[in-house]
């Protein structure tokens, strides 16, 4: 009997193998459902550096012209949801709190955000965020 190759969890702590959660996201096979669901992907997006995705997920009135993520300088560890306001698939804005651990040149951080989100050309994007 052949042994199944275990999944490893997303990492944006959804509980849900990352090849079903996030990853089609990031590489943008699919779009973000929900406010909840492009938070998490951008977690993740966060975790593996991925600029290009932030960037692209960013609205086009707040975005920066660059990011420079930098994994040896800060690791992300953890992302708990808080709450939620609308955000769903028949909502045009919505709210996402959460709580992000990291370590930052090796010393333990947290970043509590009130993220806001809206829909731009069909698509969930990131507006800007409140940090708690």
């Amino acid at each position: 009997m052949a042994k199944q190759k275990k999944s490893k969890p997303c990492h944006c702590d959804s509980g849900i193998p990352f090849t079903q959660c996030c990853q089609p996201l990031l590489s943008e096979t699919t779009f973000a459902d929900s406010a909840l669901a492009l938070m998490r992907s951008r977690y993740s997006a966060y975790v593996l550096a991925d600029e290009e995705y932030l960037l692209k997920t960013w609205h086009s009135n707040t975005r920066p012209q660059q990011l420079e993520l930098d994994q040896n300088e800060q690791q992300w560890r953890r992302l708990k949801i808080v709450d939620t306001e609308l955000g769903g698939p028949d909502d045009d804005t919505g709210v996402v709190e959460f709580i992000a651990t990291f370590k930052l040149n090796g010393k333990a951080e947290h970043l509590r955000e009130r993220s806001q989100f809206s829909r731009q050309d069909g698509r969930w994007v990131y507006i800007d965020g409140v940090h708690q």
